[in-house]
């Protein structure tokens, strides 16, 4: 099969198309030939060197951590799935590639509702959020923060904020991205010098919760904002984190909550929004753009 890969560690430039024995179906898993595999700032640090807590990365390694498309095998044990179903699931590696095996366990069906570039890019982010906002308790009359909310992370927990019945929703972005979060009900505010003093005027009685997508300033004005320290998560500034004693939150994901997510979507209540679509081919301008860490909305491999 063909997959992009690499085969050192290094920038965007080290992603190539190579071609790899095809996977075979065990017991209690399934094989999908994939349409769509979402890209994930997971992936460039995979490409980069990092080596997450538990996970074995072999040279050469395909990254990709989401995924959806039709099973076409079936292993022994499986039941609920045959081969023609269009899914989306979730894998650690391996997702840029023409086929990925994955346990029964790790997927679930795709409705006619989600296009095929939204299923291939809600798995991660989209559970990341529901990961999050759990954490921190998001429930009905809170005041939340969320820091670089026109992000895919941070569009995703906007949503799911507000379904859960949040009284208000603060998110950060540039103003460029303002109607943006408009639309999406948060109260948008520019995020940089002053940025506590902005949140405090648009929540003068106070904010609950806090979730960072940006990185270290934002956790320390969330400190400031935000008085319960376990009502505040960042999946960036994991050291600054455990510096300040706050809560260390990675993302577990589960094919229930994925199901719910695409039940969300369904009734029109988790919008998708698709960046930009490339070819396997283009693995590494998908990364260039994604590491700008600049616009908003998914970046999708189609394969």
């Amino acid at each position: 099969m063909r997959a992009a890969a690499f085969r050192t560690f290094g920038g965007p430039e080290v992603m190539e198309v190579l071609s790899f024995a095809e996977p075979q179906a065990g017991p209690g898993q399934v094989r999908v030939k994939v349409k769509v595999a979402g890209v994930q700032h997971y992936d460039c640090g995979i490409r980069s060197g990092w080596s997450p807590p538990g996970v074995t990365v072999s040279l050469p390694q395909i990254p990709g951590n989401e995924f959806a498309g039709v099973i076409d095998q079936v292993g022994d044990g499986v039941s609920g799935f045959a081969a023609g179903d269009e899914v989306l699931g979730f894998a650690v590696l391996g997702c840029y590639a023409e086929y990925v095996v994955v346990g029964a366990d790790q997927i679930v069906s795709k409705p006619p509702t989600l296009s095929w570039e939204e299923a291939g890019g809600l798995t991660g982010n989209g559970q990341g959020a529901y990961i999050a906002m759990q954490a921190i308790g998001v429930g009905p009359g809170d005041t939340v923060l969320i820091h670089g909310a026109a992000g895919t992370l941070g569009s995703f927990a906007v949503q799911l904020a507000k379904e859960w019945g949040a009284k208000k929703i603060i998110g950060t972005a540039s103003e460029y991205n303002h109607d943006y979060l408009r639309s999406l009900g948060a109260t948008p505010v520019t995020y940089g010098e002053g940025l506590v003093g902005r949140v405090q005027a648009l929540a003068p009685e106070g904010v609950d919760a806090a979730f960072d997508t940006a990185g270290e300033e934002a956790v320390r004005a969330s400190v400031e904002l935000v008085s319960d320290r376990d009502r505040i998560c960042t999946f960036v500034a994991y050291d600054l984190a455990q510096e300040l004693g706050l809560r260390i939150v990675r993302s577990q994901r589960s094919a229930a909550r994925l199901a719910e997510l695409v039940g969300l979507h369904s009734r029109g209540k988790l919008r998708i929004l698709i960046r930009q679509t490339f070819p396997l081919e283009q693995a590494a301008d998908a990364h260039r753009l994604i590491e700008t860490r600049r616009g908003r909305g998914k970046i999708v491999l189609t394969i």
